[in-house]
């Protein structure tokens, strides 16, 4: 079984800027795509950000130019390094990572418990 567990969350001031891990945890698997969702009170779920085993970006384009996901895939982590955010970013922010495990090359959809990113103006 593979868990995901996030951190980096919290309240900061419209300019601000906040850095997401999520941390991929588990035994006999590989990661494949990863990348994060935001889901503000009311809204729908929504793809921030996406990002491949080979480096490949994706961005929402409410967020480009603004915040930047990474990897590190011998840490099977991912970051979102979030820079000069507004009020409208406010939302709980998911990660969501592709696993494969090795024993059955089954696919599955992995996603974190989530944490909370609140933009005060």
């Amino acid at each position: 079984q593979v868990q995901l567990v996030e951190s980096g969350g919290g309240l900061v001031q419209a300019g601000g800027s906040l850095r997401l891990s999520c941390t991929a945890s588990g035994s006999r698997f590989s990661t494949s795509a990863m990348g994060w969702y935001r889901q503000a009170p009311g809204k729908q779920r929504e793809l921030v950000a996406s990002i491949t085993t080979g480096g490949s970006v994706t961005y929402a384009d409410s967020v480009k130019g603004r915040f930047t996901i990474s990897r590190d895939n011998a840490k099977d982590m991912v970051f979102l390094q979030m820079n000069s955010l507004k009020p409208e970013d406010t939302a709980v922010y998911l990660c969501n990572v592709g696993v494969v495990l090795t024993l059955t090359f089954t696919y599955r959809e992995v996603w974190g418990q989530g944490t909370l990113v609140t933009v005060s103006s």
